[in-house]
């Protein structure tokens, strides 16, 4: 599944061939992002964000609601630290360190084990 990950932007530039990039902003954790395609994104607004690039413009509460439903399918995981928390930041994203509840940690206990995928 192909997701798109909700940020806001923090800085706007323009790169050596001209190319329209920006600081944005995941809950804290800070990415260089492709804006070429979102040429309306300004400083403050929320961009939602494939595998690099910016694809669209979303209002905040919409980019609140897709982050929740990240978190609670266990999607946010790369974009924090191992303890949960957000670097260089106040902010949290939502959801127990990216996990779904009751969703265990990659390698602990309940999760898969082994290339087997025997119990």
């Amino acid at each position: 599944m192909c997701l798109g990950v909700p940020g806001r932007v923090e800085s706007v530039t323009e790169d050596t061939l001209g190319m329209r990039m920006g600081r944005v902003s995941f809950g804290g954790v800070v990415k260089e992002v492709c804006l070429a395609y979102v040429p309306e994104a300004k400083v403050g607004d929320h961009v939602l964000v494939h595998v690099g690039f910016g694809l669209s413009v979303i209002d905040e509460e919409e980019a609140r609601r897709t982050l929740e439903a990240l978190a609670t399918m266990g999607e946010l995981a790369e974009l924090r630290t191992d303890a949960g928390d957000v670097p260089g930041s106040s902010e949290r994203l939502p959801g127990p360190a990216g996990r779904a509840p009751g969703r265990p940690a990659p390698g602990s206990a309940g999760g898969a084990s082994g290339a087997s995928g025997a119990p």
